[in-house]
């Protein structure tokens, strides 16, 4: 039996048409109706009705994140947000996880840097029990021996887990270097604040930090205003705020810039992990919309200078970028790239390169455009979710912002003008104000970047 080989054709090379159309009008979202009041307990309440599918995402913000730990407990943030949902004086884990199901939803807590966001999105017939269960939990958190226990299991897991993750070293020892001696130099739990971790203490943190007039209760959906207004007073107007003072905040940070490369020794790493960063201007900061679009250029979005450098030109790695992440006092700008060992000095020459590009060139026309829809586009698709608008918002509040901030930063980006880029690049994106990580091999990264004369040292 003969069997005949059948090639298939050549596929034929993608050629873009010669003449391609303009882009339109950027069009610029109108926001929504927004109602702000306020409890006579100082509980700050924001609701945004958005008719359509009968859901509501509800979210309850404070303030204190990691950073208000304790500089003997760094990270307790994250526990007491992973065991604040676990029991009340009136129910048990399994009742809040049971009852909140019911509803239509499920209830999670989670801890940034500048506080603590309690959230669920439930049908909208559901939100007298989401409202009661936030509530309790913001009232009445029991912290179970039992289910603390749990949560100290799971952080010890996840700790070790994480530390095996390049991505993980690297930010902690950015983090550290780069705000060392300032409450955000702490990104997660160590072995030993885990270990120190008791109910009472726990507590203690809970009582310091959840109290109404420090807190922002949220509600994105489907909803008759005046029902869910007096459903939440209900609910809410019995929280009273402790004596004690609220938790501080931290006064802005300087940064700490060195010709030093921290570098966190992987023995026999295939790859070097970048991370370089410096700070940045806050969001309520004149020119963060113009860092912003600056750092599209340079590297927050695929088609950047940085991506289509060492991604598509050299190879040098699959997904390098860079992005500006805002606190309350202060911004900062995180550039990652994981570059295989032998272009490791290569590498960093052409990432140099890029930062330095942004700092001392012009941006033209058609760049700029490209940048500012591309930011404008990734806030318009950050409102498409109920979940993702409470959120913003709940940032948006943590920084000292308006409610409405969300939907008209599109106007802010577009009145952005190429000089404002410019300057934003002279002032943030030189490589002189970066302080400088690599995770790999420590022969490779010494002997891959000895060229540039920096020194070294050990991360802590």
């Amino acid at each position: 039996m003969v069997c005949a080989t059948i090639s298939a054709p050549a596929a034929e090379k993608f050629v873009f048409p010669k003449e391609l159309p303009a882009y339109g009008q950027m069009s610029i979202t109108t926001p929504p109706r927004i109602i702000e009041t306020k409890l006579e307990n100082g509980l700050t309440v924001w609701l945004v009705p958005i008719k359509g599918l009968p859901k509501v995402a509800f979210a309850l913000a404070v303030n204190g994140g990691n950073d208000a730990d304790p500089p003997d407990l760094p990270g307790i943030a994250d526990l007491l947000a992973e065991a604040v949902t676990e029991g009340t004086h009136s129910r048990s884990a399994r009742q809040i996880a049971e009852q909140i199901q019911l509803a239509g939803g499920d209830l999670s807590a989670s801890a940034t840097i500048d506080g603590i966001l309690v959230q669920t999105n439930v049908l909208t017939e559901g939100s007298p029990v989401a409202l009661d269960l936030l509530a309790d939990v913001a009232r009445n958190a029991s912290f179970p021996p039992s289910e603390v226990e749990i949560v100290k299991k799971n952080a010890q897991s996840n700790l070790e887990s994480n530390e095996s993750s390049p991505s993980f070293l690297g930010r902690r020892a950015l983090y550290s270097a780069l705000f060392a001696g300032h409450p955000y130099a702490v990104t997660s739990p160590t072995r030993e604040s885990i270990a120190k971790m008791t109910p009472a203490l726990l507590k203690q943190e809970y009582e310091r930090r959840f109290r109404p007039d420090q807190a922002l209760l949220l509600a994105v959906g489907d909803f008759d205003d005046a029902r869910l207004q007096s459903q939440i007073r209900s609910s809410f107007v019995s929280w009273r705020a402790p004596s004690q003072p609220p938790v501080g905040r931290p006064a802005a940070p300087t940064g700490n810039i060195t010709k030093t490369v921290v570098y966190v020794p992987r023995e026999h790493s295939v790859q070097t992990a970048f991370y370089l960063g410096a700070i940045m201007p806050k969001h309520a900061d004149s020119d963060y919309q113009a860092a912003r679009v600056a750092n599209a250029i340079y590297g927050g979005m695929f088609g950047s200078r940085l991506v289509l450098n060492i991604r598509e030109d050299k190879g040098y790695t699959y997904s390098p970028g860079a992005r500006l992440q805002t606190m309350r006092a202060a911004g900062v700008l995180i550039t990652r790239a994981d570059v295989r060992n032998e272009v490791t000095g290569a590498s960093f020459n052409e990432i140099s390169y890029e930062l330095n590009r942004v700092a001392t060139t012009t941006v033209g026309d058609e760049e700029l455009g490209q940048a500012k829809r591309y930011v404008a586009g990734s806030l318009a698709l950050q409102l498409q979710s109920r979940s993702s608008v409470a959120h913003s918002l709940a940032n948006n509040w943590w920084s000292g912002l308006p409610a409405n901030t969300a939907w008209i930063e599109g106007e802010s980006i577009e009145s952005v003008k190429a000089k404002d880029v410019d300057e934003a690049g002279q002032k943030y994106f030189p490589l002189s104000r970066m302080t400088i990580v690599a995770v790999g091999d420590e022969n490779v990264i010494k002997q891959q970047l000895a060229p540039f004369g920096l020194e070294f040292k050990k991360s802590q």
